[in-house]
């Protein structure tokens, strides 16, 4: 009988050792995809974005409370088993045990505390120290416009923490959920040499942990066999960057990607044609909407914005680019709000004669107004824009599209801006979730400098950090008219619909939004 030091000691049974290990005859896809990132990281407080969510949300990042990708995305137990409120300003949360982040530590309320800690997060806006890892600058500003109250988050025990809250929010449970609040090993993160390192590297929760990332190439993920959910039913994810859509089309047709996704409404018959293939999705929580840029000399007259809003058939828009396969919604909202949901509100009407009366008006002697341009980031958005420069010529307005290769061009302050585009989304069923966090005082609009109104960000507040729902309520519709209708920061088009092609021979679900899952009992073929 040959000892254990002799056998580690012999070459042939060192080599053979691999062979006797089970095979892995799991499958490997490959999806062809717009974009994997638009800032070239992983890291997703940085990547807030539709092509973030697709790629992170499910496969590599988790939070505490999780959402039903396959249902109607209402919140459900993730790394979180139960959660209570203690008080309007403090909530509690059991975690999850036995839960293994990606190098195989257990996590435990010691990583949630440092994923909401200053130095993965807040930085210099929490007491305590900013990260020795170069922490980019926008990463607070990005963790303030999620959390702009959120004071510290509290150890209970090793599977129990508290949220703390410098103003009562009724929303604490729907920021857990949303994208940006998930949790990373605080070991992972403090051992990376560099913040760049981690954000291209990130050790989580996901059924999938990074294998590869190839920035504006390709992103390769592949099994974290210690899942907490069940072993992960894929070997391996590759999500490959393919701009054009012919190009996804093809590629899926020949077999070179199993999925190929963001497919225009009117690729889809020629698609099912082949029966071997079928296209899933519909309307998402996500709308698509164009901005202003108050600042502009010609814009800042509101009359002008108003003009631009009236000047658009949004009807005609859904119908010719998007065969009627989503729908004009009531203003930046959604049914999903529920007892938020102003049901009597809408978008401003089309109409010409209102347009052009409200033109002569603010003495408009056409003047040309840019329109900031990129080619297809959003599905159908350079048809689109084509259209809507036609509406508002058609009114009398003289919008011109300057084609732009990147976000970092579109918000470019060095020359005259006027109009973009943009999509916002729900992270949670409530309008603190998109009208505040987008375009309220710490959103984007505002940060880049495209607009601002003081009555809106006063109710803002309100809305935000009020705990009675009538007055709550009184708010949303408030500042609904002020940004829609009075002093528009932005006119939504249509809600956004998400469609991706596959083999009709794999049993998967496309989820109500952009992430895609992957994880056991969403696989099968």
């Amino acid at each position: 009988m040959l000892s254990r030091r002799t056998m580690l000691a012999t070459p042939s049974l060192v080599l053979a050792a691999p062979a006797l290990a089970q095979a892995d005859n799991r499958p490997s896809i490959t999806i062809a995809v717009q974009k994997v990132s638009n800032t070239n990281t992983l890291e997703v407080l940085r990547e807030q974005s539709n092509v973030g969510e697709r790629v992170f949300k499910t496969s590599m990042w988790e939070g505490l409370i999780d959402r039903d990708w396959r249902g109607q995305l209402q919140a459900v137990p993730g790394l979180a088993t139960a959660w209570r409120r203690i008080s309007d300003r403090v909530l509690e949360l059991d975690l999850r045990e036995g839960v293994k982040f990606h190098n195989g530590d257990e996590m435990t309320a010691e990583d949630v505390v440092f994923t909401f800690g200053p130095d993965r997060m807040f930085g210099d806006t929490m007491p305590g120290t900013r990260s020795n890892k170069e922490m980019p600058s926008d990463i607070p500003a990005i963790a303030r416009r999620i959390w702009p109250g959120l004071e510290r988050v509290e150890a209970v025990s090793k599977y129990k923490v508290r949220f703390h809250n410098r103003t009562p929010d009724v929303t604490l449970e729907g920021n857990i959920s949303r994208l940006g609040s998930e949790i990373i090993s605080r070991r992972g993160y403090e051992q990376a040499a560099t913040w760049l390192d981690w954000a291209r590297a990130p050790v989580t929760t996901g059924a999938y942990k990074v294998a590869e990332y190839r920035p504006d190439v390709s992103l390769t993920l592949v099994a974290h066999d210690e899942y907490w959910g069940g072993r992960p039913p894929l070997k391996q994810i590759r999500f490959v960057e393919v701009p054009e859509v012919s190009s996804r089309i093809n590629g899926l047709l020949s077999g070179q990607y199993q999925f190929a996704c963001d497919m225009p409404p009117d690729q889809i018959a020629a698609i099912e044609r082949n029966r071997a293939f079928e296209v899933q999705g519909g309307t998402i929580l996500n709308h698509r909407i164009t901005c202003f840029y108050k600042n502009s000399p010609i814009l800042q007259d509101a009359r002008i914005r108003r003009a631009m809003t009236h000047s658009i058939d949004r009807n005609a828009i859904v119908e010719a680019l998007w065969a009627g396969r989503t729908v004009v919604p009531k203003g930046l909202q959604w049914e999903y709000y529920e007892t938020m949901f102003i049901s009597d509100w809408s978008v401003p009407a089309f109409d010409l004669a209102e347009a052009r009366r409200l033109l002569r008006e603010a003495n408009y002697r056409g003047e040309p107004i840019p329109y900031r341009l990129l080619n297809n980031y959003y599905t159908n958005q350079t048809p689109t824009a084509q259209v809507l420069v036609e509406m508002w010529r058609a009114a009398g307005l003289n919008v011109q599209i300057e084609m732009k290769e990147n976000w970092s061009q579109i918000f470019d302050n060095s020359t005259v801006r006027g109009v973009r585009d943009w999509s916002n989304s729900a992270p949670f069923n409530d309008p603190v979730s998109s009208l505040v966090n987008q375009h309220g005082p710490s959103g984007q609009q505002q940060q880049v400098g495209e607009w601002t109104n003081a009555e809106f960000n006063t109710l803002s507040g309100v809305l935000s950090t009020s705990t009675d729902h009538a007055e709550r309520r009184r708010a949303f519709r408030r500042m609904l008219e002020i940004a829609e209708r009075e002093d528009p920061a932005y006119t939504v088009l249509h809600q956004n619909a998400t469609f991706t092609a596959k083999r009709r021979d794999i049993r998967w679900k496309a989820s109500p939004a952009f992430a895609m899952d992957f994880r056991p009992g969403n696989w099968g073929a």
